[in-house]
């Protein structure tokens, strides 16, 4: 199949360095606000980028808090991404955002987040999907889709008067913001790409950079 031809010209306001935040984590705020503000599909939708060392693997995942301190998502801890962050705590995030013809990508580590905030969380989840946190074990070779939906009657019987608890096996990560790089289309694939980092001298702020396309 030939793509060549298939094309989007990107014609929205370009990004210059004086609209910029100097916190990034206030530019995603002010970018992400947009993102809703357009009633674009799932705008915390974000690519989970990890590896083991030797393959990489990537997957979409839901942002459900963000703040200076970074980024949280939920998952099995039994999973294949959990056993990658294991092995290999630094990942990448990708917020793809096509309809305002912008990404953002952040890269640091993740760790697990306390088993309080992960009850919380979950706390507040609708009582399918908490059923379902318990039902699959994530990532694990099954013989069929009856195995789910057997387990998942007998979890509706179980906790049909609800109260469920948080699964052992399940939470959320926290991906500590070390990179980030904001990118807006242009036209003629003239883009514009920021990138803030850490400063290594000084009182630690955010250095930004433009990038070439």
């Amino acid at each position: 199949m030939d793509l060549s031809q298939l094309r989007q010209e990107y014609r929205q306001a370009g990004l210059r360095r004086r609209d910029l935040l100097a916190d990034p984590v206030e530019q995603f705020r002010l970018w992400f606000q947009q993102a809703q503000a357009a009633e674009l599909l799932e705008p915390n939708a974000m690519v989970l980028g990890t590896t083991d060392g030797q393959r990489p693997s990537s997957r979409t995942v839901l942002l459900k808090a963000f703040d200076p301190r970074g980024f949280v998502f939920f998952t099995n801890y039994g999973s294949r991404k959990a056993s990658e962050i294991a092995a290999q705590p630094q990942v990448s995030l990708l917020f793809p955002w096509y309809g305002l013809a912008r990404q953002v990508a952040i890269l640091g580590p993740a760790a697990r987040i306390s088993a309080a905030e992960s009850l919380a969380y979950f706390a507040s989840r609708p009582f399918g999907s908490q059923l379902g946190a318990w039902v699959s074990q994530q990532s694990q070779v099954i013989s069929s889709r009856s195995l789910l939906e057997q387990k998942w009657q007998e979890l509706q019987q179980r906790f049909r008067e609800g109260g469920v608890p948080l699964p052992t096996g399940w939470g959320g990560y926290r991906v500590e913001p070390l990179e980030f790089e904001f990118w807006q289309g242009g036209e003629n694939r003239l883009h514009d790409r920021f990138r803030y980092r850490r400063e290594e001298q000084g009182d630690g702020g955010w250095l930004i950079e433009r990038l070439a396309p």
